[in-house]
């Protein structure tokens, strides 16, 4: 049975708690150790609860190759292997430390996404938080193993897998000793189309893996990450980038910081308005209560009187009693001289 709350360096995360933002650099950086540090400080300024980074190199992603299988075809990087892609967009190992003594120092929690042994190897020796399993490694059940036995808290992306790879991921995680696990629902198309998102995946998540679940966002705008949250995602990630002017692999699919304010903001906003289910009175209603409609004496009336319907009427505001009992209250003799205006009490008939 897996934890339906989890802890990432002491911030809660579940139902009863805000939802956990990552701001994920990927490649924006473009190569620069400078621009890394600042967007780890932006995501600090702008509300989010963690930056996530990728830990990987060229070689351990791919071999560099000019075999059709290696090309990409289409896109930014037309023409290029994949190689070459990985070169430009990876975070070298040697930046890890001080990216991580950066996030410490200035308070926001940074962990990373792994590709393999070597870079699971590093992160436990920065002594990470966390860690991320990204979609297209989802399938890799030898790494899933290795970062489960670390016994850190993972998060797992699930794009393009199916129900039964899904099954594996976590089986593999859970048996080889995670305990604090969340899936995040995802569609690895770059930008997301939002006709395809599918968000009611989060709630079947939860349901059929018996864990927490989030979602990986790569839409355009930040309308379906806060419409998650509304369906009880617990993790929001989303790619995030100083500047979309500053053209690199994943800056086209990346919000601002400005948007990444809003999010941080609107998808707090949304968690809150969900609270729990029930009838009773809220707080906010009961100084409101007193202009609910009820039933009141419209005439002057002599004490003795037989009530009709031309003597009382349900009116607004609401100090007498109620309408449901105006048939009731015709017909019944009054106890007393009343002036018009008076609210209706059951004292005042026989």
């Amino acid at each position: 049975m897996l934890n339906h709350e989890i802890s990432i360096n002491g911030r809660k995360i579940g139902k009863n708690h805000p939802p956990y933002i990552i701001a994920e650099v990927s490649a924006n950086h473009n190569g620069s150790i400078e621009k890394a540090l600042q967007t780890i400080s932006m995501a600090k300024n702008m509300g989010a609860d963690a930056v996530k980074i990728q830990t990987y190199t060229a070689d351990t992603m791919t071999i560099d190759s000019e075999l059709d299988d290696f090309k990409i075809k289409g896109g930014l990087w037309d023409g290029h292997n994949l190689y070459q892609l990985y070169q430009q967009a990876h975070t070298p190992y040697e930046w890890h430390q001080e990216l991580f003594e950066h996030a410490k120092k200035i308070g926001i929690t940074l962990f990373s996404t792994p590709f393999d042994d070597s870079a699971v190897d590093l992160l436990e020796q920065l002594n990470t938080p966390a860690y991320k399993i990204a979609s297209f490694e989802l399938t890799d059940i030898p790494l899933i193993t290795r970062v489960a036995k670390t016994g850190k808290p993972m998060i797992m992306s699930t794009g393009m897998a199916n129900e039964q790879e899904i099954t594996e991921a976590v089986t593999a995680a859970t048996q080889a000793g995670c305990q604090q696990l969340v899936l995040l629902h995802c569609i690895s198309a770059y930008p997301a189309p939002i006709a395809q998102c599918n968000l009611a995946t989060l709630v079947d998540i939860e349901q059929r893996f018996n864990t927490l679940s989030g979602l990986s966002d790569h839409t355009l705008s930040t309308t379906v990450a806060i419409t998650a949250v509304a369906l009880g995602a617990c993790v929001i990630e989303k790619h995030v980038t100083l500047s979309r002017e500053d053209k690199g692999p994943d800056s086209e699919f990346s919000i601002e910081p400005a948007e990444l304010k809003n999010l941080c903001q609107e998808s707090r906003i949304a968690w809150q308005a969900i609270g729990s289910a029930g009838y009773e009175q809220k707080q906010a209603e009961r100084d409101n209560v007193k202009f609910r409609r009820s039933i009141y004496f419209v005439e002057d009336i002599a004490k003795g009187t037989t009530i009709t319907a031309k003597h009382i009427r349900r009116i607004r505001p609401g100090f007498g009693l109620a309408p449901k009992y105006f048939q009731e209250i015709i017909g019944k003799v009054t106890t007393e001289d009343i002036k018009k205006g008076t609210p209706t009490e059951w004292r005042l008939f026989n």
